[in-house]
């Protein structure tokens, strides 16, 4: 099986040779059924045919083998993500065809239209950038903000991935935008499509802390590992003027490493090939104790294990997590990460990129539904994966390490880096900067030169502050409304929301839009109980089941399923840990209340010592609790005494 991926075919393209399309040895993707042959078929941005210079034995794959995705044929005939997306960008029309649309999403955008519009469609694109560990330079982040205003809706959005989006760019001003953020220590590049997506990291700048500076470094390797290599991006926006700081030299190695058949020789993606992988692909890097990336919710979890002196030694590894499923599709499901293994430091670039292909060279290419990695985990079990990915990586893995318990980390506030200098983490709603937020933030980091962070929680941390600097910075936030967090409701300091509508082609129902007055009636609701105002539960909201914010980690997530309706889901913990479970459906946004109030109520009256909302829905059982709410009959005065 590891030798799969070692055979590679070439073609002529002209005079030229090219790799040819397609994964070979064990997948030969090229057959064509009807004339039994395997078919020369056009490449890149021309129409001149293919001639096969090598190949595999001509040997019928079987129909599983045959059968693909229509993505899977866009991205084969592509030219390494090129074509026809550079043609479609140089139309007059304001939107790209269908391939193009598929293909753009791995250069970092999504094509949208303002789905509230009736008559004529208006398109533009979303724009998401790449940012290992949260990590925004002060150049960048200012370029940012000027192109939010210049060429977008005047906001930033922060993500639940660490980066940015910006909404509202026109077709015309993409490569004006693009260029503008690449030549601005920035990258778009595998922001989205079927590739590695941002690479998580807990984003505080402890920088005497050599455990989370490890992790941070190691996010931006297994980025860089895994960042597509043929050009195209480059191609594309800059006129193919490759502006990239230059690699470290054990990142080079590991991606040039194919002792153990990992890679497609000669191929301008040795790692992805032509086909890249089945489906976006998630990983997250932490510490002991830190869980602000929900690490059991990635594809991969890495976690920094340390000697006794807190230095570290090694890592171990968790796969098959992940969050997207289809409403009424039961064989589709959200899942947590299971432990793979430990590894020691110096292997972990190896180890990530043998998990990589193993996903790369069986999951499922022809239904997407079912082509995340958790699937191939799941149908396999956990023994078999791992012992598929040794071939690969070339080692037994180690037995995983013993860790203290997860916790939730938002890092708002003043604290110290442990340099002698201050961070600052401040609260942002939904994630989303505008207006006199915006001009302010935007004043602090342009005066004093200030690099920021973003967290998985849609917040922002402004670094590096010289303490003299503290309290002009702090009245400026003040004064523009941004709260300490502990004037900020706890509600709102753990919810997440996706933007959902009116751009997002997904949704079903609201949620950025509508968490402001969700959490206001939750709150009133945990007022009317004589629940007080300090006490909070993590929600969650997303306006469709892909899971965009992590609903089905929350205490209570809320899904949509129709117009003006969620799925409620239970269960969830502070530390982000369990699963939570699908509680209700069609709950309609007006009803709300009839399902909370008795939620709640009970919650308080028969919780144990802190319990938390998830842990206690958990123990009395989801059947009990829907037979609670269906004989509520409302609260009286003397209930709530």
């Amino acid at each position: 099986m590891a030798a799969t991926a070692a055979v590679m075919k070439t073609a002529v393209v002209g005079d030229q040779k090219v790799p040819a399309s397609g994964f070979f040895g064990r997948r030969s993707l090229r057959w064509d059924p009807v004339h039994r042959s395997l078919r020369s078929l056009p490449v890149g941005p021309t129409s001149r045919a293919i001639r096969a210079t090598s190949s595999p034995a001509a040997t019928k794959p079987s129909e599983s083998e045959v059968k693909r995705s229509k993505v899977e044929i866009i991205k084969e005939h592509s030219n390494f993500l090129r074509y026809p997306l550079n043609e479609e960008l140089e139309t007059e029309a304001p939107n790209i065809n269908e391939a193009a649309t598929q293909l753009i999403k791995f250069h970092g955008s999504y094509q949208q239209t303002d789905r509230e519009e009736r008559g004529k469609k208006s398109y533009s694109f979303m724009l998401r950038t790449k940012n290992p560990s949260g990590k925004v330079p002060n150049q960048l982040y200012l370029a940012m903000d000027t192109l939010a205003d210049q060429f977008g809706i005047g906001t930033l959005r922060l993500t639940t991935r660490q980066t940015f989006q910006l909404h509202g760019i026109l077709k015309k001003n993409l490569k004006t935008v693009l260029s503008t953020i690449i030549k601005n220590m920035g990258s778009t590049l595998g922001a989205c499509g079927d590739l590695n997506r941002n690479v998580l990291a807990p984003a505080a700048p402890y920088n005497s802390n050599k455990e989370y500076l490890f992790a941070q470094e190691t996010a931006d390797n297994i980025a860089a590992l895994l960042t597509p290599q043929s050009g195209a991006y480059y191609d594309v926006w800059v006129d193919g003027e490759k502006i990239m700081s230059a690699e470290p030299p054990e990142v080079v190695k590991a991606r040039e490493d194919n002792s153990h058949g990992t890679n497609f020789p000669d191929s301008p993606e040795p790692i992805y090939g032509t086909q890249f992988l089945p489906r976006k692909f998630k990983i997250a890097v932490t510490v002991p104790t830190d869980n602000s990336v929900d690490v059991l919710t990635n594809d991969i979890g890495v976690v920094v294990v340390s000697d006794s002196n807190r230095e570290p030694q090694g890592f171990n590894i968790y796969v098959g997590g992940g969050m997207g499923r289809t409403h009424r599709v039961e064989a589709t499901f959200p899942r947590l990460a299971e432990p793979l293994g430990y590894v020691p430091k110096e292997d972990i670039l190896y180890a990530i990129k043998a998990i990589v292909v193993t996903q790369r060279e069986n999951g499922r290419r022809d239904d997407r539904r079912y082509s995340r990695m958790k699937y191939l985990v799941d149908k396999w079990g956990i023994d078999k994966f791992r012992s598929v990915v040794e071939q690969y990586y070339g080692k037994k893995f180690e037995a995983s390490r013993e860790l203290p318990e997860w916790e939730f980390k938002s890092y708002l506030g003043w604290q110290e880096q442990g340099d002698g200098k201050l961070f600052c983490g401040i609260h942002i709603d939904n994630g989303r900067i505008g207006g006199t937020h915006k001009k302010t933030l935007r004043d602090i980091i342009e005066k004093h030169g200030i690099d920021v962070r973003l967290t998985p929680n849609q917040n922002i941390i402004l670094t590096d502050i010289e303490p003299s600097w503290r309290d002009s910075i702090a009245a400026s936030l003040a004064q523009a409304g941004l709260l300490e967090p502990e004037d900020v409701d706890p509600l709102n300091l753990t919810v997440m929301a996706c933007p959902a509508f009116p751009l997002c082609p997904l949704a079903i129902t609201e949620a950025e839009r509508g968490i402001p007055g969700i959490l206001k009636r939750v709150r009133a609701v945990l007022d009317k109980v004589g629940i007080k105002g300090d006490e909070s539960l993590v929600i969650r909201v997303t306006g469709c089941p892909n899971g965009c914010a992590r609903p089905y980690m929350a205490e209570l997530g809320f899904v949509g399923d129709g117009p003006n309706s969620y799925q409620i889901w239970l269960g969830g913990t502070p530390n982000q840990t369990a699963l939570a479970k699908c509680f209700m459906n069609k709950v309609k946004i007006q009803e709300l209340e009839k399902v909370l109030e008795p939620l709640f109520y009970n919650w308080k009256i028969s919780r144990l010592q802190n319990e938390s909302f998830g842990s206690f829905s958990i123990r009395m059982g989801l059947d009990k609790l829907q037979d609670l709410v269906n004989k509520w009959d409302g609260l009286v005065e003397s209930t709530v005494a």
